[in-house]
């Protein structure tokens, strides 16, 4: 996902994260990069395309595997959630964002939406 991340840099990457959910716990055992096809701004905004993201669901039927949740970076911005992400995620799913300083990527979090949609809290990571 770094990799990724400084790769697409000053624009934003994005991806799906694969892998199983086990009771309070999510085991990510792949990453599919996917390109980001925002129409706008892809320095500040990252858009999965429906065709894209079916491609995923079946890669991942195919193997046994789950949808987790997505990832993506903010390039010179902080590896925290902004509005917008707020806005268009959807409770469940993990969000992985890269904070990426001038191409290098740096801290990187983990957010999961609450229910009621109203803030995100932090998921810990263990690599």
């Amino acid at each position: 996902m770094k990799a990724h991340a400084s790769q697409t840099y000053p624009e934003e990457c994005c991806g799906v994260l694969l892998g199983k959910a086990e009771e309070d716990t999510r085991i990510v055992l792949d990453v599919l990069e996917i390109n980001n096809s925002s129409k706008e701004q892809k320095s500040r905004r990252f858009t999965i395309s429906p065709e894209d993201y079916r491609n995923a669901e079946m890669q991942a039927n195919e193997r046994g595997l789950d949808v987790l949740g997505f990832y993506h970076s903010h390039p010179d911005h902080p590896a925290r959630p902004s509005q917008f992400d707020l806005e268009h995620a959807f409770p469940f799913w993990s969000y992985v964002i890269i904070g990426v300083d001038r191409g290098r990527p740096n801290a990187m979090s983990s957010w999961l939406l609450q229910e009621d949609r109203s803030q995100f809290e932090e998921e810990a990571i263990a690599q």
